[in-house]
């Protein structure tokens, strides 16, 4: 049976789809293998999350909590983010359109309250995340989605100015610059990476003066690589990263990355077995967040990997395609919020999975969709929505009606 909202849709929209006014609304078409995807995502990633953290309460750290705790939340997690999802598809892209700057300024508010002292809640030396009790919000994930729509609209608004460096990029480069000075205090700087990017990429195919876009782009090199040298931590895990295996690398900076490699060694080509994984084991640290993917490898080895692979790069070119059908019956900012959900969904998974692999350097960004993680699970869920609903209006205004 195919998969089926829990709600209809009145108004000229679901009028012009059904082709009659007279009779009660009819259930809008969506793209259902997007909403397919995402949701195996998700539930490949709660049962790999249960693998990856069902020895934890061994530890003294987890000794709590139990076997089921990770599973319990993150079932939770999917759950709350689905609903989420289901509003999200209900608002119309205009709203996010005429929201998107006061959504990026109160997602620059919770950047700066997470650094007040007895209001940020600290995990392993950064401070991320705002306690709400029942809740642990990381204000960067919300600036992901914030930074998409932003850049967004600012690219429609500034259209006749991105040929300029004063009008058209500056402005957006003091935005983000702001954003990235809140995120290196945390610090956090894989997230701002990630939003850089998403800037960057809406910029670049908004039409930003390629002369520019390319100066810009060395000069955002120099600067991550200024701040990599001039942080002793940062410039340690670097080193490390290029020669892990080296004995006093593998026991500290590159403790982690060593025993992802093994992980994925151990997976061969068809794994190891679901729930087989022995760097779970308390060898591999955050094996249910970051490493997720070594898990993953070394459970159901490179089949496993190459299947998560090819359902996000689906998810990416999904996304890519939506946005050039928005850009091209003139819904610029439709299409420009599409292609930049899918910009960040796919550096963030390509930044993940090359920690996992050993082709970046260790960095704390989780795999989306799929690492334990509410305010990870919850973000991600509402971008997609986003992206359904662009999708969704596609379909309605190629018919000839109003979304």
């Amino acid at each position: 049976m195919a998969f089926q909202f829990p709600f209809k849709f009145a108004g000229p929209a679901s009028d012009a789809l059904s082709g009659d006014r007279t009779r009660p609304s009819k259930m809008m078409e969506y793209d259902q293998l997007l909403v397919w995807v995402t949701v195996l995502l998700m539930l490949f990633g709660m049962v790999m999350v249960y693998s990856a953290s069902i020895a934890l309460p061994d530890s003294p750290k987890y000794a709590n909590y139990k076997t089921t705790y990770f599973l319990q939340r993150q079932a939770i997690f999917i759950v709350v983010s689905m609903l989420a999802g289901f509003f999200v598809f209900r608002i119309p892209v205009t709203v996010w359109q005429r929201y998107a700057s006061t959504l990026f300024v109160g997602s620059l508010a919770l950047l700066a309250l997470v650094l007040v002292p007895h209001v940020g809640f600290s995990v392993n030396g950064a401070q991320r995340w705002l306690d709400l009790k029942f809740f642990k919000l990381q204000p960067s994930e919300v600036m992901k989605i914030a930074a998409v729509l932003y850049a967004a609209d600012y690219t429609v608004r500034k259209q006749e100015y991105m040929h300029k460096l004063t009008k058209g990029f500056l402005p957006m480069a003091g935005a983000i610059g702001l954003v990235g000075l809140l995120l290196l205090l945390e610090p956090d700087l894989g997230a701002f990476g990630v939003i850089v990017c998403i800037a960057m990429g809406i910029l670049f195919l908004g039409g930003i003066n390629a002369v520019w876009f390319g100066g810009i782009g060395a000069l955002l090199v120099t600067i991550f690589g200024a701040i990599i040298f001039f942080s002793p931590f940062r410039r340690a895990r670097m080193f490390a990263y290029l020669n892990p295996w080296e004995e006093g690398n593998a026991l500290d900076k590159a403790y982690q990355l060593t025993h992802s490699l093994i992980a994925f060694g151990r997976g061969e080509w068809f794994g190891v077995g679901l729930g087989a994984s022995v760097e779970k084991l308390h060898y591999l640290p955050e094996a249910h967040t970051d490493f997720l993917m070594a898990v993953i490898g070394e459970e159901l080895g490179l089949a496993g990997v190459v299947v998560v692979i090819a359902m996000f790069y689906w998810l990416v070119k999904r996304a890519f395609d939506i946005g050039r059908q928005a850009i091209a019956i003139d819904q610029t900012f439709a299409g420009l919020a599409a292609k930049g959900i899918g910009i960040w969904i796919g550096v963030q998974t390509f930044i993940n999975m090359g920690v996992n692999l050993g082709l970046l350097p260790t960095k704390g960004l989780t795999l989306p969709l799929m690492s334990y993680g509410g305010s990870g699970v919850l973000i991600n869920c509402v971008g997609l929505a986003i992206l359904l609903r662009i999708d969704y209006e596609n379909r309605v205004l190629m018919r000839g009606g109003r979304p």
